[in-house]
């Protein structure tokens, strides 16, 4: 088998190995392809891993030999899977894998928007706290999470653990989910409606895949049933947020804050009207980055391929 990665960099920059995957086969690993280059280096390919190089129609007719996909992350959107259905080509990915490292980011930025830790660091070190004539002063909202509600969107591995972690700081959490109530654990309630998580909540988290039907699905007239004092934070997909939607609600005080490790554009256009705001808080997509998320990517990656080779594949998205 001919194996070929387009763009290893991300998932694996020089501290986890490929030496498992070279096991199974003829292995090249590119740590990232110009658009340009990928049809020349997929050309040979029986297998083709990527992370965020599209496979659409055009390229998948490119590639003659081309028998299997391994996208490097769980969302496979970048995958045309009914051009990989004519072809026959089997397209894999990696569910679940991030769970924990994810969910511990859609936390921080809530203890972020809701403690202000990096704001009092940067104004200790520019001597705020040295001209103090107390011993401690408030220049940010410091906002107490017990009895707050938490409305999770979306109740798979990721949202699930976030509603944990909101019920460990005394939170009530209120989610939309296909879900009935009694699968859900104790300290969750079924909303009755997407519009009841977002009106009722004081902190919305995204966890939902982006679909025909989730994109776009926060806009203005969804971020206008906001309390003001609200916050959001996406660690899903960008587009699932009308960002200049966002911005507006931002600049006008429709909510309080908002925080991503997701945007529509990655990296970011330097004219994003997101960026010049003061209550928006950014972590670079690092959610599936943890070393240990990483090794567990890698480890799926490469059984997903094992199992393709040996005649019974795992966790194929198309069939």
């Amino acid at each position: 088998m001919k194996i070929v990665v387009l763009d290893g960099y991300v998932g694996n920059p020089g501290d986890l190995s490929w030496e498992p995957l070279e096991r199974l086969g003829d292995v090249t690993v590119y740590p990232r392809s110009k658009p340009e280059e990928i049809v020349e280096r997929a050309m040979p390919a029986d297998v083709a891993l990527t992370n965020k190089v599209v496979f659409d129609r055009k390229l998948i007719e490119a590639l003659p030999n081309l028998k299997y996909i391994g996208v490097i992350a769980t969302g496979y959107n970048i995958v045309d899977l009914e051009a990989a259905n004519e072809r026959g080509i089997l397209v894999a990915n990696v569910p679940a894998y991030s769970t924990a490292s994810v969910a511990q980011v859609a936390f921080a930025h809530l203890l972020n928007m809701t403690t202000h830790v990096e704001h009092y660091t940067r104004e200790a070190r520019e001597g705020v706290w040295s001209r103090s004539k107390d011993y401690t002063y408030c220049s940010a909202p410091f906002i107490e999470l017990e009895g707050k509600t938490m409305g999770v969107v979306a109740m798979g591995n990721i949202g699930s653990a976030v509603a944990r972690m909101a019920a460990g700081f005394g939170m009530k959490v209120l989610a939309f989910t296909s879900k009935p109530q009694e699968q859900l654990p104790p300290y969750v309630t079924k909303a009755t409606s997407l519009d009841q998580v977002f009106s009722e909540s004081d902190a919305v988290s995204l966890h939902c895949p982006l679909t025909a039907e989730t994109r776009g699905m926060v806009d203005a007239r969804r971020l206008a049933l906001m309390k003001p004092t609200a916050m959001l934070i996406n660690t899903s997909r960008g587009p699932l947020i009308v960002e200049e939607d966002l911005a507006t609600a931002l600049k006008n005080g429709v909510i309080a804050s908002a925080a991503v490790d997701v945007l529509c554009q990655e990296p970011p256009a330097a004219d994003n009207p997101l960026l010049a705001l003061d209550n928006c808080y950014f972590t670079p997509h690092i959610g599936w980055t943890s070393p240990e998320a990483r090794q567990r990517l890698m480890d799926v990656v490469v059984n997903n391929v094992k199992t393709f080779i040996e005649g019974n594949p795992t966790n194929i998205v198309n069939r």
